[in-house]
């Protein structure tokens, strides 16, 4: 310990390089990508005749509509965690980030449970669990950056309304 309390400085944050800030743009846009991608195969393979064939509510969407909505919140996502990671001096942003990675796994868990293995009630339980995790990292974006916060709130939003479906399908079959 130094006497002369230089010891009670705080580090010396260092901004990203711009080329570094691009660099973690892409890991986000894989890192969301890549759940995209591994979430389409799973619900390939379970979305056959099993899905088709399941009662499902008045205001469950044409399966069309899936694959550009998720394509539009992963990529609002990734800019989201790309503006968090940014904030190098802001407090909390490495649970944030951890956060933001833990329910992307959360995710991808929910199609493997729902269309994998056509777990309806369990994929239920788990979404909840999940929508916590979004939620809270949601808020701990938020308070780090207004923008990300705002960014992240559709994905918010959806999972809601996926949670709807679930709960219909769950109820009606």
């Amino acid at each position: 310990m130094q006497r002369d309390g230089s010891d009670l400085n705080p580090p010396t944050v260092i901004a990203p390089t711009r080329m570094q800030s691009i660099a973690m743009f892409c890991v986000f846009l894989s890192m969301t990508m890549g759940r995209l991608k591994a979430g389409a195969a799973l619900t390939s393979v379970g979305s056959g005749t099993w899905y088709h064939s399941l009662n499902k509510a008045p205001f469950n969407p044409p399966d069309w509509v899936f694959a550009p909505v998720w394509t539009c919140l992963y990529v609002m996502m990734a800019v989201a965690a790309w503006r968090v990671w940014c904030r190098v001096d802001a407090a909390g942003r490495k649970m944030a980030l951890l956060l933001f990675t833990l329910q992307l796994s959360l995710n991808l868990y929910w199609s493997l449970l729902f269309f994998e293995q056509q777990l309806v009630g369990l994929a239920m339980a788990e979404l909840l669990l999940l929508l916590i995790v979004i939620s809270y990292t949601w808020v701990r974006f938020r308070a780090i950056d207004r923008m990300a916060g705002w960014l992240f709130l559709p994905y918010v939003i959806w999972v809601v309304f996926a949670g709807l479906l679930n709960g219909a399908i769950l109820a009606l079959n």
